[in-house]
């Protein structure tokens, strides 16, 4: 598409969802019980796009009643009924993916070009997952003379949010309509507006009314009154570790269900055998993808001492040859951070590497020269960085990238698991079985060998504090399944079989 066909995309998409103050709720599009407006701000410009209504208890009570009502007979479909649902979705997802882009874009800033190739592939992604999961899946299986059966957990809160929408949502929505679930998405209220299209998309593909639920909101609001509502029977929460703590002591009193993927401080170890360039440069790329804002993103390096001034140059390079703009403009590499709050507070965490005796290598505090508006920052390299520094303590949530010294492969494992944080690492070398030695010492939810790509039949999830459960695949679709044992269901006299 040229850039002028791009503008004119854009422009009638941000007039068509220049209002989206309605939920949806039972099928139908609604108004709140009490209006709340909020605007939507494009972070590349700081000006609104959008409005939308800041939701209460009460529209939660409205979606959680429909949700159960929908429970009822959803629960009871076959599996062959839900494929085809899941099937319908990805027809329709498929036919407004490049709308879908257009709005992550315009909300949370990302590259159109991120857009088009990560962000709204990976909804697809997990779709297409869970279509050839659910097809195989075993949901009774005889075990002696007792029936393991997996059945719904019931009614499900997911609370998702802004840096990959689609990723979050798709990856739980996708698993609880194959397990028969039915659902109210609390989508974050900073980028909403891929979940009002996503709403619009499981309309379209003629989901049944009161299974799929969506309420916006704010956190202390709409999320606790999620967290903690009787009848919700699981939260899946997506966020940061301080809320994930507040989402589980809310649920807390009613003994739901909670899974979570909380925040993380990622390492990557590129060891002694490694080619350091290519390692260096593709690690600082995986850390500044999506502005920084992704919870797995490597941003730790870990080199040998001996190396240090060669990697040093290396991110360098990296830092400096990524170009900061316009989202929407096609050499864009990096867009703005996806809000004042974010861009404020990644501004603090950048001086405090600096107090704290840190080198700045590239970047640094500021927005890039040229930049007056938005909520654009430098690519930015500490090196001399030590692991009890806050920079290398503390999620960031940017292009910030800490350069650590080792002594050997033993000093490299101590380094990447000496964190409160467990979600994900990176390794490279040029010896696949010592990459793999690494891989086994390392206490994360996934580890990259070599830079490799995420497999949405793996699973995503992390240790310590970086949360419980796990997303993708038949694990993330396991856990929004109860475990039913039947004893005496098989006896020597009976000839069934489980179906």
């Amino acid at each position: 598409m040229t850039r002028s066909e791009v503008a004119d995309g854009v422009k009638q998409l941000e007039a068509s969802l220049r209002d989206c103050r309605e939920f949806y709720i039972d099928g139908k599009w609604v108004q709140p019980a009490r209006p709340h407006d909020w605007q939507v701000i494009n972070p590349a410009n700081e000006e609104p796009i959008a409005t939308i209504s800041l939701g209460t208890a009460a529209d939660v009570d409205k979606a959680v009643a429909a949700a159960k009502r929908a429970f009822e007979t959803y629960s009871s479909t076959t599996v062959e009924e839900r494929l085809s649902f899941l099937r319908r979705i990805i027809e329709v997802y498929q036919a407004k993916s490049e709308e879908m882009a257009e709005a992550i874009s315009l909300e949370m800033g990302a590259p159109l070009s991120l857009s088009r190739v990560a962000q709204v592939p990976s909804g697809i992604g997990h779709l297409l997952e869970m279509v050839k999961v659910l097809a195989s899946f075993k949901f009774e299986e005889l075990k002696g003379s007792t029936l393991m059966r997996r059945e719904p957990i019931g009614i499900c809160g997911l609370i998702t949010p802004w840096n990959w929408p689609m990723n979050q949502i798709v990856a739980k929505v996708a698993p609880a309509l194959a397990a028969g679930c039915a659902v109210v998405l609390k989508p974050s209220e900073m980028a909403p507006l891929s979940a009002y299209l996503f709403a619009r998309t499981l309309d379209e593909a003629g989901v049944p009314p009161g299974v799929f639920n969506l309420v916006n909101g704010d956190g202390p609001t709409v999320g606790a009154a999620i967290s903690s509502h009787p009848d919700i029977d699981m939260v899946s929460f997506t966020g940061s570790t301080r809320a994930g703590v507040a989402v589980a002591q809310a649920a807390a009193p009613t003994v739901k269900r909670v899974t979570q993927e909380l925040g993380g401080k990622s390492a990557l170890i590129i060891l002694d055998d490694a080619d350091l360039e290519k390692a260096v440069k593709e690690g600082a790329q995986a850390c500044f993808r999506n502005t920084g804002q992704s919870c797995n993103a490597p941003t730790r390096m870990l080199v040998p001492a001996s190396k240090m001034p060669q990697a040093i140059a290396a991110a360098k390079r990296a830092a400096e040859a990524a170009r900061v703009g316009d989202p929407f403009a096609a050499d864009t590499h990096i867009g703005p951070l996806a809000s004042r709050a974010q861009f404020e507070k990644v501004q603090r965490m950048i001086q405090s590497g600096i107090e704290e005796g840190a080198s700045l290598v590239a970047g640094g505090p500021g927005r890039p020269e040229g930049q007056n508006k938005g909520f654009f920052v430098k690519p930015t390299v500490f090196a001399d960085v030590r692991n009890h520094m806050t920079i290398a303590r503390e999620e960031i949530f940017g292009p910030v990238l800490c350069v650590l010294p080792y002594r050997d492969e033993d000093d490299a494992v101590r380094i990447a698991n000496d964190s409160p944080y467990g979600l994900s690492s990176f390794v490279a070398s040029g010896d696949i079985e010592r990459a793999r030695r690494i891989a086994r010492r390392i206490r994360a939810g996934n580890v990259h060998i070599n830079n490799a790509r995420v497999d949405f039949g793996g699973c995503f999830g992390g240790y310590k504090q970086s949360g419980n459960g796990r997303e993708w695949g038949e694990a993330g679709l396991a856990e929004f399944l109860e475990l039913k044992a039947v004893f005496g269901f098989e006896t020597r006299s009976s000839s069934s079989n489980p179906k």
